[in-house]
């Protein structure tokens, strides 16, 4: 009959392992590790480690003073405008935008590239007959309509006549 082999495992030190790996560490990871020495001088020599430790010594009344700051109507209206102006964003495709920041530069070149004195009416008039301005123009019209459709509506005041 086969008899069994031992396995003899030597016990297994995970502290050991952790101590000859840092103390490898130095010679593996020089360069890094000289790297890493360069952004701590550069922080020290600007003060941001005095800075953090000002911070963190004094974080409740940091904190204290954010809370305060983020209370004031200003700041919610900001942060509301922020999120309204995330959610317009993420609902227009990537191409219009796309094209529009491709148009804009273009469009102030070709501006600066004529003459500075105005336009006269003949010359406002002529682009009416590219097919492109028009489908600019409907798109500008759209945003207008729906912009001032969804104006609040007020109630006018006594000194003004409604319009």
């Amino acid at each position: 009959m086969a008899q069994p082999i031992p396995l003899n495992l030597p016990a297994r030190n995970p502290r050991a392992e952790l101590q000859a790996r840092l103390q490898n560490a130095p010679q593996e990871h020089a360069e890094a590790l000289l790297a890493a020495y360069e952004v701590l001088q550069g922080l020290h020599d600007r003060g941001i480690f005095e800075l953090l430790r000002g911070a963190l010594g004094s974080s409740d009344k940091v904190l204290e003073i954010l809370v305060e700051a983020a209370k004031t109507p200003d700041s919610i209206r900001g942060l509301r405008n922020v999120i309204t102006l995330t959610k317009i964003l993420g609902s227009i495709e990537p191409e219009l935008v796309e094209g529009f920041a491709k148009s804009l530069p273009e469009a102030i070149a070709y501006t600066k590239a004529h003459e500075a004195k105005p336009p006269g009416p003949w010359a406002i008039m002529m682009p009416f007959g590219h097919k492109d301005f028009r489908r600019g123009l409907v798109l500008v019209n759209s945003m207008l309509e729906a912009f001032g459709r969804n104006l609040p509506h007020e109630e006018p005041d006594k000194g003004h006549p409604p319009s």
